[in-house]
């Protein structure tokens, strides 16, 4: 696969720009339990992403590696333990008003456990074949059923005030461990 870009030129220029001497000003993870031919997701009832659908997960503490953040924030959003995560995508999201995020996705095969409902989080096992994309981040159309499908990328998305602007997509080359 070649890069993938999708925006106005003037949008893809203001994404390259912000990168220069890029530093996120938070780092987080997502982790999706897929089992058979559905996928463990949830929907926030609190924090960033109240009201959308997504995969557990939330900020890397100080001292954590991405991989223990995304197994704490599942067990804690969903009170299961994921088998086996593998990073499966490494992203940018750079919003021109809010914070930019560096993130982290995991893909695990099962887990251990019933997800429950919990303060943070709906839990809802969904076909990987209908997936509630439009109950989603705008981003997510463009990468989650591909990262669901096996393959590993990277990439950037730039957004204004949560509205998804343009982007950019690559496969995984090697990577820094994240666990």
């Amino acid at each position: 696969m070649q890069d993938e870009v999708h925006g106005p030129a003037e949008v893809l220029a203001e994404l390259e720009a912000r990168l220069d001497g890029w530093t996120p000003d938070l780092v987080g993870t997502l982790l999706f339990v897929v089992d058979g031919d559905r996928v463990l997701l949830i929907r926030k009832r609190r924090g960033h992403g109240e009201g959308k659908i997504n995969g557990p997960g939330g900020k890397v503490e100080p001292g954590e590696a991405p991989l223990a953040c995304a197994v704490r924030e599942t067990q804690e959003e969903v009170h299961v333990r994921p088998h086996r995560p593998q990073l499966a995508a490494v992203f940018r999201f750079l919003d021109t008003e809010d914070d930019d995020w560096l993130g982290y996705v995991f893909v695990a095969d099962g887990c251990d456990g019933t997800p429950e409902v919990t303060v943070e989080a709906i839990p809802r096992w969904y076909s990987l074949d209908d997936l509630p994309l439009a109950e989603m981040w705008e981003d997510d159309r463009f990468w989650l059923p591909r990262v669901l499908a096996g393959e590993r990328l990277e990439g950037e998305f730039l957004f204004r005030s949560g509205r998804l602007l343009g982007h950019r997509l690559r496969p995984l080359e090697k990577h820094p461990a994240a666990g």
